[in-house]
């Protein structure tokens, strides 16, 4: 999600320090700008750290040129998403046509304007801004105002596909909330949407890594995606989560385990690997969810897969 609270970050990829010198000059003024001199850290930049909103990209570099950065940014799914702008000497009408074809969105050539660069790039980030509006309007849910199962269904798949090629784990923690209808029947729908909301927030603000996620997977279930984390890990944050709503001390006179709002929790946790898909990990986490409320709710189930 683009925050206007903060600047809209550039990455500049040239393998002429000169050239990058004048582009940031242009650019510092009104963007929070990195840079590059080759292709190898162009990736490492694109794909650690905060996301970039735009990619300022040379075409002839030694080892691997722009066109081929721009193909590995277009293939993987975390940076597809990111502009790329071709800047560059070639000028012939085959070179443009095979950088758009490779995803790019603009193309100057060298000699360039100033004004004519500062233009395209204000531009191109401001249609960047716009779409993740629409973007982050459409994955998050209405009520509680954190991602929605379409969201999750998307990142679960994402972080299962990163654990496959990183060969690390992935840990799921699926949530309920205990006699949420005997709730809604005692206190009425809206003391219910005010307890969702209170309930998302204190997940959330359990959370420790910008990496960790958690969605409203639907009605009063929630759940938590934790990559590269193990089941001792994700088992201590389903515990503090617990902890955590039950601190809350939401009253709950309907439920015959406590006097206040409380959860159950199932955890599962598994190396990803390349026949299966994220399902198997939330049929895991769901089945354990199942045997915490056969328990007595209120309690933390654990798997490993």
């Amino acid at each position: 999600m683009t925050d206007d609270r903060r600047k809209q970050r550039v990455l500049i990829v040239d393998d002429a320090p000169e050239n990058i010198r004048v582009l940031a000059q242009v650019l510092k003024p009104l963007y929070t700008v990195r840079f590059a001199t080759s292709g190898k850290e162009a990736l490492d930049l694109a794909t650690s750290g905060d996301p970039l909103d735009l990619v300022l990209l040379d075409i002839m570099m030694p080892e691997m040129d722009g066109y081929e950065v721009c193909r590995r940014i277009k293939a993987s799914e975390k940076t597809r998403h990111i502009p790329v702008i071709f800047i560059t000497a070639m000028n012939e009408e085959e070179d443009e046509t095979r950088g758009l074809e490779l995803g790019a969105v603009d193309y100057i050539t060298k000699p360039f304007s100033k004004a004519i660069v500062k233009a395209r790039v204000r531009t191109h980030l401001e249609l960047k801004r716009h779409r993740d509006i629409l973007e982050n309007l459409s994955s998050m849910d209405g009520l509680t105002g954190i991602p929605n199962r379409r969201r999750f269904d998307e990142f679960v798949e994402t972080e299962w596909l990163n654990g496959v090629r990183e060969a690390k784990p992935l840990s799921l923690i699926m949530i309920d909330i205990d006699y949420f209808g005997a709730y809604n029947n005692t206190y009425n729908h809206l003391a219910g949407d005010d307890c969702l909301k209170r309930v998302a927030a204190t997940l959330t603000g359990c959370l420790r890594r910008p990496t960790d996620f958690v969605a409203r997977y639907g009605g009063e279930e929630f759940s938590a995606v934790l990559p590269k984390t193990d089941l001792e890990g994700a088992a201590h944050l389903a515990e503090q989560m617990r902890t955590a709503v039950e601190d809350l001390r939401i009253p709950h006179e309907s439920s015959p385990i406590s006097d206040w709002v409380t959860i159950s929790l199932g955890v599962a946790s598994t190396l990803p690997f390349r026949d299966s898909t994220a399902k198997f990990l939330i049929v895991g986490s769901d089945s354990v969810l199942f045997d915490a409320k056969k328990a007595g709710r209120n309690q933390v189930k654990t798997m490993q897969l």
